[in-house]
């Protein structure tokens, strides 16, 4: 476990069901929860700029690490999205006891999880905030995802991921730190947020047993994940708690995000985070809390 001696927060495992645990981090004891999901490749660890800050303002903090991440265990299936929502609900009502609804935080593979877990679970979610990731099932993604394909730009990974008898793994085993420090390279604005320590922690996590091809196994699952939120928004329709989509303005998400979240949700903004590409909660933690706070409110 990785530990902030200047951050009063708690490490905990919850069993959620045999062969399956999950990590967490807690901080704070406010009135009001903030849930936050990391991204790939990456663990609660991206959070570790913004939470004693969310926490000073009065808020009650859970950072977990998803099902395949960090401490967390790394199961053969279960990464499409609905799942692993249905993990941190299960973290939150039957092991944590928070009260609902929460304010909810997704970047990345973590946005994908957070918007199941509105879908699933409406009336448990307050608020959302929405970061940096297309949306499986959406028109958006189908036109970003067509458009990498043929100019091999931002989403190459999601192929590479795809790949065939475990081409991927095969590839970055042993290797992990360099595919890694490419992939925060090539998405950041700001190339000295993730340092060569925290590069060495989310090394670390990674080059655990299963926990690459536990990564790759998210990208696996998003044609399921696409059945999925046609599905639900088939039969649900849109959401309807207020969204907050936030985006670096270094990078491919700001251009897509409102038409994107307008798919999906009635009640949209979106904001940019200057001075900042893909890696937000990292690149510019000020500016998230403020705007984190803004949108949320008062934690009382």
């Amino acid at each position: 476990m990785i530990h902030m001696p200047s951050l009063p927060a708690q490490h905990g495992i919850a069993e959620l069901e045999l062969g399956l645990r999950l990590h967490y981090v807690s901080a704070g004891d406010g009135p009001r929860t903030i849930v936050l999901l990391h991204g790939y490749p990456e663990t609660w660890w991206e959070w570790r700029h913004v939470i004693a800050p969310l926490v000073r303002a009065g808020w009650r903090v859970i950072a977990p690490d998803y099902r395949g991440a960090g401490g967390s265990s790394k199961p053969q299936g279960g990464y499409d999205k609905k799942t692993m929502a249905s993990d941190i609900y299960r973290l939150l009502t039957e092991h944590l006891h928070i009260p609902l609804p929460i304010c909810l935080v997704g970047h990345d593979i973590g946005m994908m999880v957070a918007y199941a877990f509105a879908v699933d679970y409406p009336k448990a979610v307050e608020k959302l905030i929405l970061m940096e990731a297309p949306l499986p099932g959406t028109l958006t993604y189908d036109a970003s995802v067509a458009t990498t394909k043929v100019s091999n730009q931002t989403m190459w990974h999601f192929f590479f991921h795809n790949a065939q008898n475990n081409l991927a793994e095969t590839l970055t085993a042993g290797r992990e730190r360099v595919y890694m420090q490419h992939f925060y390279e090539r998405l950041a604005f700001d190339q000295d947020a993730i340092s060569p320590a925290d590069l060495d922690i989310y090394t670390t996590a990674y080059a655990a047993a299963g926990a690459m091809r536990a990564g790759f196994e998210l990208y696996r699952a998003f044609d399921q994940d696409a059945i999925d939120n046609k599905a639900a928004l088939k039969k649900s329709g849109r959401l309807t708690m207020p969204v907050l989509g936030l985006g670096g303005t270094g990078s491919f998400y700001l251009p897509i995000a409102k038409a994107m979240l307008l798919e999906v949700a009635k009640n949209v903004i979106v904001r940019s985070v200057p001075q900042c590409g893909h890696w937000i909660a990292e690149e510019n933690p000020v500016v998230f809390v403020e705007e984190a706070l803004r949108f949320f409110g008062k934690a009382a």
